[in-house]
């Protein structure tokens, strides 16, 4: 049940900073996604970690998993540029990711 909350985390960041992204394209109503996005994300990681997920594997894969996301998002919606070398940086992440998750498995 932990993880469940570290995805809504990971998907209320990514929401919230895309929000930004918006609110900053002179769309100022999109800054009350923002607080709302960001305050879920925090309520959520927490909500994982007081469920056991240790804090290096909570935090790794929110923090990891809301860049490469974010950045596919922005690409996608904006326009922003995926270039290879950022797509071979997801893949180090989610490589990174990985190698954390498996680590912590006693």
């Amino acid at each position: 049940m932990g993880y469940f909350f570290v995805v809504l985390a990971i998907m209320a960041e990514v929401g919230a900073t895309l929000a930004l992204r918006a609110a900053t394209d002179g769309r100022p109503r999109f800054y009350g996604i923002v607080v709302v996005g960001y305050v879920t994300a925090f309520v959520a990681l927490t909500i994982a970690l007081r469920q056991g997920i240790p804090l290096g594997v909570a935090y790794g894969i929110w923090a990891a998993a809301g860049v490469a996301a974010t950045a596919v998002a922005a690409h996608f919606l904006f326009s922003e540029r995926l270039t290879p070398r950022m797509l071979a940086g997801i893949g180090v992440i989610v490589v990174g990711v990985l190698l954390v998750e498996l680590g912590a498995v006693h």
